[in-house]
């Protein structure tokens, strides 16, 4: 079975969601675009809050409650603006990210943050982090790819926290 196959019958099962879901979305966005570190953000427009709803790495990036956001210009690019942010080196993951030395400890110096836009706004992003310039144009241009699965993965968190059914 090939990765949109192996979340499709993910997202169908009642077994351990969101995380089989979450799962299966790590592993299609490895084979898109590759990721060292995967991580899923979830955020709310009203409150300007994140939270971590998955990591690859729990013990270095765990799933933890909600936190402040930290307005700058990524914010204004990602989350204001819906569009995908690169940085292919440490030092521009450091003028954003105030974390940039836990990733560089392991071996993480680029990243691709792909924001997931339903209805207008951007309920979170996708994260992947790898090896310093690992992020080319042509994976950029594939994580377009992780859009429709990432927006069906948070869709389905979003049901799931709310306890509504689909």
């Amino acid at each position: 079975m090939n990765q949109h196959q192996d979340l499709a019958t993910a997202m169908a099962s009642a077994d351990n969601q969101p995380r089989s879901t979450f799962e299966a979305l790590c592993a299609l966005a490895r084979q898109a675009v590759g990721a060292r570190l995967f991580t899923l953000m979830t955020f709310d427009a009203r409150s300007r809050g994140a939270q971590r709803i998955f990591s690859s790495m729990p013990d270095a990036y765990p799933e933890l409650g909600t936190k402040p956001l930290n307005e700058t210009w990524w914010s204004d690019h990602v989350l204001d603006g819906h569009k995908t942010f690169v940085a292919n080196d440490i030092g521009a993951i450091a003028e954003v990210f105030p974390d940039h030395e836990l990733i560089a400890s392991i071996g993480c110096e680029s990243v691709i943050n792909v924001p997931i836009v339903i209805n207008g706004k951007v309920c979170g992003t996708i994260n992947c982090l790898d090896a310093a310039g690992h992020y080319t144009p042509e994976r950029v241009a594939a994580s377009d790819a992780l859009k429709l699965p990432g927006a069906a993965a948070f869709l389905l968190n979003k049901s799931i926290s709310s306890g509504s059914v689909l």
